[in-house]
């Protein structure tokens, strides 16, 4: 691919119209931690450089909350000058992320509200409650095999992510969707793929193509034959303009999925890494003074699911603050480094904090037309799966030194390679 350094940022400048060199974005995630405070201290919008290509990023509050309702800024890679330059290809690591077919997550306008009201149909608050049971189902069930591991081998760490974190949503999305039980474990394989930068781009391509045949074929399976699932009530959806195409219906499906499993895995494993390094916060919350709402939400706020969200492009210049974002530039979200804004959330943003005196207003799911629409089904997740993990195992403390605990190499993500703990 070719796209060598300062190329597609002719004409970028921040304060007085100064070139800046890009800070580049560690797709291994080395250190993220350095990576949000080196953000935070290049300013609210920052020149970056992701696997090659350059854009900016916001990094407070109230610019990204503000620009996330930016009718100039638009999901159509078509926009984008590296791409029309050819300059980013099909080739490029992160290419999947913002031309992933059609979908409401990305076009934007009269179709964005066409799709999203049509998934608002399929989605609905009946259809998560109903699913509660399920949930609570699923968790009891890794809560057991859990407990059985660990009577088999007394005092040996057991990874939560692997027994715990990671089959929870996957199986609770699939339930969903109605994704048949045999391809379940595929789905989690492909997955896994798709997001690591550890992937080379011809097999990430190859699992791509995979993914958009199987969702096609779940689509063709469910038009056929309709129950009630997720992905029926996608195909059926009637109200709201035009029906959703097959194409559509397999595009909000796999969106879905990606970005929601994922989300729930970094929530549930950043909340329980939280609470078990600070002792007195989880006692306030076993003592019930602190509601697991709170955890969920200042954990969303501390520690986002969601690093950095790819990938919009200016229609047109806009100026934030003194940079001006030239048209045909892309723009990141990088939401980790919003929820340690500290003009937002005071000086202390850098602690996790349950106790927090002013009310946790994050933006981890993101905000305008395109939020996140799998917030709820996710919240509702942590809901259940947090209390149960601390009832069965009350003695829960981690198994590694906190500094043996990394990222996977997932650029967009805030997802932990293991949660080694003893379950006590």
């Amino acid at each position: 691919m070719k796209c060598p350094m300062g190329t597609g940022s002719e004409g970028s400048s921040g304060a007085g119209g100064v070139a800046l060199d890009p800070l580049v974005i560690d797709p291994l995630i080395g250190n993220l931690a350095g990576e949000t405070a080196a953000l935070r201290e290049a300013g609210p919008v920052v020149r970056i450089e992701l696997m090659g290509a350059e854009a900016w990023t916001i990094t407070t509050h109230a610019d990204a909350r503000r620009l996330l309702t930016d009718s100039r800024l638009v999901k159509d890679i078509r926009q984008w000058n590296l791409w029309k330059s050819g300059q980013v290809t099909q080739e490029w690591p992160l290419i999947g992320m913002v031309d992933a077919g059609r979908s409401m997550f990305t076009v934007d306008g009269a179709e964005h509200r066409r799709l999203r009201v049509k998934t608002a149909q399929a989605v609905t608050p009946r259809r998560l409650e109903e699913l509660r049971p399920t949930v609570e189902a699923i968790c009891e069930r890794l809560l057991e095999e859990m407990a059985r591991g660990a009577a088999d081998a007394p005092g040996e760490p057991v990874d939560l992510k692997a027994a715990f974190a990671g089959p929870l949503p996957m199986s609770v999305v699939c339930e969903l969707m109605g994704v048949p039980d045999a391809l379940r474990p595929r789905l989690h394989t492909l997955y896994d793929a798709f997001f690591s930068m550890l992937t080379p781009q011809d097999e990430r391509l190859a699992v791509i193509e995979e993914l958009d045949g199987i969702y096609a074929d779940l689509v063709r399976e469910k038009t056929a034959r309709p129950v009630d699932d997720l992905t029926s009530a996608l195909v059926l959806a009637d109200e709201g303009g035009e029906p959703l195409t097959p194409e559509e219906v397999a595009g909000n499906l796999e969106a879905m999925v990606a970005a929601g499993h994922e989300t729930t895995i970094g929530l549930i494993l950043c909340a329980v890494r939280a609470l078990l390094t600070h002792p007195d916060q989880l006692r306030l919350v076993l003592d019930g003074e602190i509601g697991w709402d709170v955890v969920i939400e200042e954990t969303l706020r501390w520690e986002s699911p969601s690093t950095h969200l790819l990938l919009r492009f200016a229609t047109e210049d806009i100026a934030v603050g003194d940079t001006v974002i030239r048209e045909g530039e892309g723009v990141v979200m990088s939401y980790r480094a919003i929820g340690r804004d500290r003009s937002q959330h005071g000086e202390n943003a850098d602690d996790f904090d349950v106790r927090r005196e002013t009310p946790i207003r994050h933006m981890a799911f993101g905000h305008g037309p395109h939020i996140c629409p799998g917030a709820a089904l996710s919240r509702l997740e942590a809901s259940i799966a947090l209390p149960a993990l601390f009832a069965r195992f009350p003695g829960l403390r981690l198994g590694a030194a906190l500094s043996e605990i990394r990222n996977r190499p997932v650029l967009t993500q805030n997802e932990l390679e293991s949660l080694p703990v003893i379950l006590g």
